[in-house]
């Protein structure tokens, strides 16, 4: 894809999920205990993979999760790469109470993102706490330590609203902000509450997707932005599964564009992806699905495949924030490593992201490569 001074690419992908069974595949794993209903041993998720797509290695190589992602994402260059990651990297054994179930990774482990060089990780979302407190301020550290920016969970909520930055050149940054609300899962107790008032570690939670939670979004990008930023705004909004777009992220992520405070709007929960959209001129991705999961042996008795899942590579302008190019890469988990997607998978996820395309006014162009280029 080649760089270009006037273009900005992001690498921006759903659900990054490292615990249970793709812990268990690492050099390093937790104590596979679980607190599920139906599965009590997160090795049990690799042999459920294992009787669908054969056996899985174990150990693995930090770089196996990615497969043929790596050359994919290397050829488009992006100059950030960010996922949403729904995992505690945490060595703490308390899981969060009540919580049907609970995703963690060794901070061993960390060697399996930092193979795919990403630069930042969005936190606001129903798993960061699942193992405590505790938990969040080891993933914090651990991610830190590794030189991964995170946003949406702090040790107080002044921390978990803050936006991970990153300098773009000519005195322009790049913004990313992070966000989830109730509707997601994520439980209220969770939320980060303000340091002045003795406040304890959370995530940044909006109570509802209402124009009260419009203007706070806006009012702290306007508080961080100057002259020249470019903004992501990283919601975790909605349930695990269905294709559709509730009416209220269509109205909220468009407000939040009319508000001037957001270029990007990267959404995601859901396990399928969800149709994109280009609202004046600004991109928003409704559901990025997830990207990676321990979830091939089950079956949602759905009309998706939870294996197939996109890598979603987003040219702006510089100059203006505009969206210039969407590229969408089909890929498929086997083995629990990401592969080329295909055929049937290719159909299913076109048919997912085709699915809103009267509302949204959006399409795919097959490119000659396998990806797909958004027509809008």
């Amino acid at each position: 894809m080649g760089a270009s001074k006037d273009l900005l690419t992001l690498w921006l992908a759903g659900d990054v999920m490292t615990g249970r069974g793709i812990d268990q595949i690492q050099a390093h794993a937790v104590a596979p205990e679980l607190y599920e209903s139906w599965v009590h041993d997160a090795r049990e998720y690799v042999r459920l993979a294992e009787r669908v797509s054969g056996p899985v290695p174990a150990p693995v190589a930090p770089d196996y999760i990615w497969g043929d992602a790596l050359a994919e994402i290397e050829r488009r260059e992006p100059a950030l790469r960010i996922v949403n990651l729904e995992t505690a990297i945490t060595t703490a054994s308390e899981p969060w109470p009540g919580k049907g179930i609970h995703y963690r990774m060794h901070p061993a482990n960390i060697g399996c993102l930092t193979a795919a060089r990403i630069d930042g990780c969005v936190l606001a979302n129903n798993h960061v706490l699942d193992w405590g407190r505790a938990g969040l301020a080891q993933t914090l550290h651990t991610l830190r330590q590794a030189g991964i920016h995170t946003a949406g969970a702090g040790s107080h909520l002044e921390a978990a609203c803050a936006p991970a930055v990153w300098p773009l050149g000519e005195n322009a940054r790049l913004l990313v902000f992070s966000w989830a609300a109730p509707d997601s899962g994520v439980p209220s107790d969770w939320a980060a509450t303000p340091g002045n008032a003795g406040g304890h570690a959370g995530v940044a939670l909006l109570p509802a997707w209402d124009e009260a939670s419009a203007q706070r979004v806006a009012a702290q990008v306007a508080r961080q932005r100057r002259a020249g930023d470019l903004v992501v705004v990283s919601l975790h909004w909605g349930g695990n599964w269905g294709a559709e777009v509730p009416r209220l992220h269509r109205r909220f992520a468009r407000h939040l564009i009319d508000l001037g405070a957001a270029d990007v709007i990267h959404g995601h929960s859901s396990h399928p992806p969800r149709p994109v959209e280009v609202y004046r001129g600004r991109l928003i991705l409704y559901g990025c699905g997830d990207l990676i999961n321990d979830y091939e042996g089950i079956s949602s008795g759905e009309r998706f495949d939870a294996s197939a899942v996109c890598l979603y590579f987003v040219q702006l302008s510089r100059e203006t924030g505009a969206l210039q190019r969407l590229d969408i890469v089909p890929m498929q988990l086997r083995c629990l490593q990401l592969r080329h997607a295909d055929a049937a998978a290719r159909q299913r996820l076109q048919s997912l992201l085709e699915s809103g395309d009267r509302e949204s006014g959006t399409g795919l162009e097959p490119q000659a490569d396998g990806s797909w280029q958004l027509r809008w």
